[in-house]
């Protein structure tokens, strides 16, 4: 049994879901979202007394891996209400010398030690703001937020005896110790 999968999703006024065959659509204030479903899971949608929905997940059938897809599409259904209605954010840090970014026409500019500036341009659903040398990535797409925010680290990742490059707000980066300087005996 699946603890999540049990859970069902309250479903706010302000957000459509519609579900066809193998597919959920959802639509809210932020934009819209899709999302195919295994057929192996069955999706119920019930009104409650104070104009909210909720949605219900549950197996059609006991398989071997029942439990793991139904917490899976319990979890995506569920971060995919939450993207139209809130949204989500990543945060990630610059530190070094010279080291700085800017935003152009939906491009993130990077100038990171290389001989040149290093240029990502964001996908649909995905706007990058620049404060300082904090660059944030938002959007309604969970995982597109978290897979371009991983690119760009991966640009200049925070070497260990320094910690100059990029990292997440909050990163924790072990600084190793250098060469130690031997006393002369």
């Amino acid at each position: 049994m699946s603890r999540i999968g049990k859970q069902p999703i309250i479903i706010p006024e302000n957000v459509e879901i519609k579900i066809d065959n193998n597919q959920i659509t959802v639509k809210g204030p932020k934009g819209k979202l899709n999302q195919l479903i295994s057929s192996q899971i069955n999706l119920v949608l019930k009104d409650l007394s104070d104009g909210q929905k909720e949605l219900s997940i549950s197996p059609k059938k006991e398989s071997k891996n029942y439990s793991a897809l139904w917490g899976l599409h319990r979890a995506l259904i569920f971060n995919m209400v939450k993207g139209v209605t809130d949204g989500f954010e990543k945060e990630l840090e610059i530190q070094g010398v010279g080291y700085r970014a800017s935003v152009q026409n939906n491009k993130l500019s990077l100038n990171i030690g290389f001989s040149h500036p290093v240029e990502i341009e964001a996908p649909q659903g995905i706007e990058f703001n620049v404060n300082k040398n904090i660059i944030t990535i938002s959007g309604i797409n969970k995982q597109l937020v978290g897979q371009i925010a991983a690119k760009i680290r991966d640009q200049r990742k925070p070497e260990p005896y320094k910690g100059k490059g990029i990292r997440y707000v909050g990163e924790i980066v072990k600084i190793k110790a250098g060469k130690k300087a031997t006393g002369t005996e």
